[in-house]
């Protein structure tokens, strides 16, 4: 009965893509100075991949709660994720060593991604087999959605 515009604020992102930090530092921006609208990631045999929310994991290499910042590292490289003191069940995780999983806005893609967070989990109880799939899960998910 009713018909609600929509706007570009009310727009609802997709869902967090699985990334690694190497991908996002080669990613090319929308052309517009804020990538808080994302960024294309090339996937390779001409297939690319429109990405703004995503899912990252890796180890805690340096906490700086002062700066509601924190510095992770996966295979491919180092990321930054901001606000984490914002995240309610996500500081007990961030101590170095820790292997973690964020969800997150794109905030940069160079010289080194960083990330806005809205989720942070800690998976270290299993860090090994996580580690170990990582690497599949991303390829997999992103052959599905390219």
């Amino acid at each position: 009965m009713y018909k609600t515009a929509t706007t570009t604020v009310e727009r609802k992102r997709p869902p967090p893509v699985k990334i690694l930090s190497g991908q996002l530092r080669t990613a090319e921006s929308r052309g517009t100075a804020d990538i808080g609208d994302g960024c294309v990631i090339k996937l390779g045999r001409g297939r690319f991949l429109l990405v703004s929310l995503v899912w990252m994991q890796g180890t805690v290499l340096e906490v700086q709660l002062d700066r509601n910042t924190v510095l992770l590292m996966d295979e491919t490289g180092t990321f930054a994720v901001q606000g984490v003191n914002n995240i309610p069940k996500g500081k007990p995780c961030l101590s170095q060593g820790k292997y973690v999983m964020v969800m997150g806005v794109i905030q940069a893609i160079s010289p080194e991604p960083v990330i806005r967070a809205v989720k942070i989990a800690d998976l270290s109880e299993l860090a090994a087999h996580h580690r170990q799939m990582w690497k599949l899960e991303v390829e997999d998910l992103q052959q599905v959605l390219a």
